[in-house]
């Protein structure tokens, strides 16, 4: 059997914010790769740096040294603007917040990925598709104020579909959310995992969330644990 291509791959990416006169050292050098189609998560102790190589893998942010390759081309040293597009036509993120916009309806706020995409044609229509592929068919007119915190994750990852991602990023999906809700969160990321072959990359707390993924990346200091 073939070996599948790696989507993500980091060297040594380092990442240093200016906090006034101090320099706070994010990642240290992380060296990681990612298949195509693979369920992996990310975990550490908070101020490990999993939000901020979430943010550069996601194309959110760049890393202040080292080379990172997304889908086989170096996008480490890429400008604003570029790393926008790519974004947008490659990753898909889900939030532990949701980020919905409170005064749009569902549908609104699941069509805005179009919207920045220049699609102009069918995006309502794509996205009432989007919404009844998460079980939100009868909510499409619905405001977030309006739907429960389980339903707005459904919205959210519903956007995070619109544009047919290869890469999910999913921040603590499931943590303002109850078990239940939660539960049904993460069978819908792994139906599409298994569906459609699309990476999943969970950053996560919680044990139990991260033993439903094929693999764990621990951080610590801003280095990858190696495991003993």
């Amino acid at each position: 059997m073939a070996k599948k291509k790696d989507v993500i791959l980091t060297r040594e990416i380092t990442k240093v914010y200016q906090m006034g006169e101090v320099q706070v050292h994010a990642l240290c050098g992380v060296s990681i790769n990612i298949q195509a189609g693979e369920v992996v998560a990310i975990m550490g102790p908070s101020g490990s740096g999993k939000s901020t190589l979430m943010n550069i893998i996601g194309c959110l942010d760049r890393p202040s040294a080292g080379d990172y390759y997304l889908d086989g081309e170096l996008v480490s040293n890429l400008t604003d603007d570029q790393l926008a597009v790519i974004r947008n036509k490659k990753v898909g993120f889900v939030f532990q917040n949701f980020n919905l916009l409170s005064r749009s309806s569902a549908l609104l706020n699941v069509e805005l990925p179009l919207h920045y995409a220049g699609v102009k044609d069918g995006r309502r229509e794509k996205a009432a598709e989007a919404l009844q592929s998460v079980g939100l068919g009868d909510r499409v007119n619905h405001k977030p104020t309006e739907l429960s915190g389980g339903e707005q994750q459904r919205v959210a990852l519903a956007r995070a579909i619109i544009n047919n991602p290869s890469i999910i990023m999913a921040d603590e999906p499931t943590g303002n959310l109850d078990s239940k809700s939660g539960e049904e969160i993460m069978q819908l990321l792994l139906e599409m995992n298994k569906k459609f072959g699309t990476t999943l990359i969970i950053v996560t707390h919680d044990p139990m969330i991260a033993k439903r993924t094929q693999r764990i990346i621990n951080l610590y200091d801003g280095l990858v644990e190696k495991k003993k």
